[in-house]
């Protein structure tokens, strides 16, 4: 509020004026969402059957598009071979990010936000999230006994990946989405825009109309046309 005196022929003429604040609804912010677990590190799964010598362990998202039947088979595999979380995480100590992936992270963080959402687990991802500059992470988490036997899984929710997406439209949050397994589709059609990255060859076929990149450049030029929109 403003108050304006002038002096008139010896009275006071008053006058307030009322300044009210101007609010602009309906600003748009945009952001990344990358699946983790072939994008921007190696299938963990993979480099664990490696480690152990168990073939049947490296059947992943890519492989198989039922996720509890993909897990069931996983624990089952784990518990007839009396492995648990502690020999998994110690192949992880040891793993690094796929290459060039820190850098593309470094370089999409100064232009965005970056948010993954991955369906590993928190019991598995803090040593490479540490490596890649501890972006944020939507996952789920394991379920384990006292001796580390792990004896099953807790999703974060179902579908998360594809309703964390919906979640931040709701939000007026523009989304561009990129994963290479068939349990990254749905987030990816849900998005505002995205594309797989790297993904095996019998996805690219089948889902022809959903656009695949091979490298961080290639995957940054697309974000980057994005957030130019």
């Amino acid at each position: 509020m403003s108050d304006y005196r002038s002096g008139n022929g010896g009275s006071e003429d008053i006058r307030l004026l009322y300044f009210f604040p101007f609010f602009c609804y309906g600003v748009v912010m945009r952001l990344v969402c990358l699946d983790l677990e072939g994008v921007l590190i190696p299938e963990i799964w993979i480099a664990f059957s490696e480690a152990v010598g168990i073939p049947e362990l490296s059947r992943t998202t890519r492989d198989e598009s039922d996720y509890d039947k993909l897990m069931r088979f996983r624990l089952d595999l784990l518990a007839k071979n009396n492995l648990k979380l502690p020999d998994i995480q110690k192949v992880i100590s040891g793993m690094d990010p796929l290459e060039g992936a820190a850098e593309f992270t470094e370089a999409l963080r100064q232009k965005t936000q970056l948010i993954i959402l991955s369906d590993t687990y928190e019991e598995f991802a803090q040593p490479l999230m540490k490596k890649l500059g501890w972006p944020t992470l939507f996952c789920n988490s394991l379920v384990t006994s006292s001796d580390g036997a792990i004896t099953g899984y807790r999703l974060r929710q179902k579908n998360g990946k594809q309703l964390a997406v919906k979640a931040l439209a709701s939000l007026n949050i523009e989304v561009f989405a990129a994963g290479d397994s068939f349990n990254d589709l749905n987030m990816i059609r849900e998005a505002s825009a995205g594309c797989l990255f790297r993904a095996p060859q019998a996805i690219r076929e089948e889902y022809a109309d959903i656009p695949c990149v091979d490298s961080y450049d290639g995957l940054l030029a697309y974000i980057d046309r994005f957030l130019a929109e």
